[in-house]
């Protein structure tokens, strides 16, 4: 590709007051009496600058979201019709539970992790749950916080309602810097109440806990919560909808604790997104695109637990090899990589569960004939 001529200001701490030349001195010239001489440079200094190739990553990764979001939409629709077969006794036409719906259970995922850990043994109930979260906390230590970016269902969805909100009112908005730290402290005090819960059980209480009639069928009190919704809940999720429009990812940036639990484990990640400052043309596109409003543009390595690993900020970059996702120094991340990763952390841990006998749940249909239909009168076990 053809270079062409950028200009760029010297920076103000650097550049000289109205008046003054900037100096520069030229090796002295070969023979007798040869002295070093000055040249004057003008304040605007031409420096080469290399377009940067437009890539695909964008495209593929919103692949990659809508097919996740259609694959729990297919998990989603087989459950309800799971759940209305025993809802009906047996009236409706059947449909085998589908273990992938144990995926929207992170808290018994979490209580199943620390029972794994306590015991060395794989839970009997609720496990394609327990696997789907080791794979998710894999992949964001691969990746950032890809799960948020390029898999989860609710980021999907925000991320396409702030984007509509700046189609037709032209901006998002951003909340001041004093109060959007607090509020982004919210999700990590949600899952710190979460984590705090579990921390407190014991292998013999969570074993407790998942085999009650409760935790048993909790994915279907997961469920009747949408189907069911209260006035208040429904409140609630309409400002969180309405306030998405508006804000950037509002959902997962101040509430979302499972967001704040992958965020914690990325800042253990080696993979950063990564600024060349000596090819860093100052235009600022990469901080003007970042969904996390991240200041992209003046750091030389993000470290924030609120990079998603999106790529947005890669994206927009006019130069080449400013901008780039990268262990350390080494060359960029491809794109392909990054979905390689996801696709083989992802499928593996469940491709391994299924081979292993620790995918499905198994729970007698007698248990789920008196279980089901009674969902809702289950009380929480103290």
């Amino acid at each position: 590709m053809t270079p062409i001529m950028f200009r760029i200001r010297i920076p103000a701490y650097s550049r000289p007051m109205a008046g003054d030349s900037l100096t520069t001195t030229e090796a002295p010239r070969t023979g007798a009496g040869s002295a070093p001489r000055t040249t004057t440079a003008p304040q605007d200094v031409p420096v080469r600058f290399v377009r940067r190739k437009p890539d695909q990553a964008q495209f593929v990764r919103r692949t990659v979201q809508c097919s996740f979001l259609l694959l729990n939409l297919w998990i989603g629709a087989r459950f309800y019709f799971f759940v209305r077969f025993y809802e009906t006794g047996g009236q409706s036409a059947w449909v085998p539970r589908p273990p992938g719906v144990e995926g929207w259970l992170p808290i018994a995922a979490l209580m199943n992790l620390k029972y794994l850990l306590l015991t060395g043994l794989v839970p009997d109930v609720h496990a394609a749950g327990l696997f789907l979260l080791m794979a998710f906390l894999a992949i964001t230590f691969v990746a950032r916080k890809a799960f948020c970016s390029w898999l989860c269902p609710a980021g999907t969805i925000s991320e396409w309602l702030w984007q509509g909100g700046r189609e037709i009112f032209g901006r998002n908005l951003a909340a001041p810097t004093w109060l959007d730290i607090p509020l982004r402290g919210l999700k990590y005090l949600v899952m710190g109440f979460f984590v705090y819960a579990v921390l407190g059980m014991s292998a013999g209480e969570i074993a407790a806990f998942v085999r009650s009639p409760y935790g048993l069928v909790a994915d279907v009190k997961m469920m009747n919560f949408f189907r069911q919704m209260g006035s208040t809940a429904a409140i609630v999720i309409a400002v969180l909808v309405v306030g998405s429009v508006f804000v950037k990812n509002l959902w997962c940036r101040y509430l979302c604790p499972y967001g704040a639990l992958l965020g914690l484990v990325s800042l253990l990640s080696p993979t950063r997104i990564r600024r060349e400052a000596d090819l860093c043309i100052d235009c600022a596109k990469c901080a003007k695109a970042c969904p996390s409003l991240l200041p992209v543009d003046r750091v030389i390595t993000v470290k924030s637990a609120e990079c998603t690993g999106c790529l947005e900020c890669v994206t927009v970059c006019p130069a080449q090899g400013a901008l780039r996702l990268s262990v350390g120094r080494s060359r960029a991340i491809p794109t392909w990589a990054i979905v390689a990763a996801i696709a083989v952390l992802f499928f593996g841990a469940v491709g391994y569960a299924r081979l292993a006998g620790h995918w499905h749940t198994n729970v007698p249909d007698a248990v789920y004939r008196e279980l089901i239909p009674a969902a809702n009168a289950l009380a929480h076990p103290q």
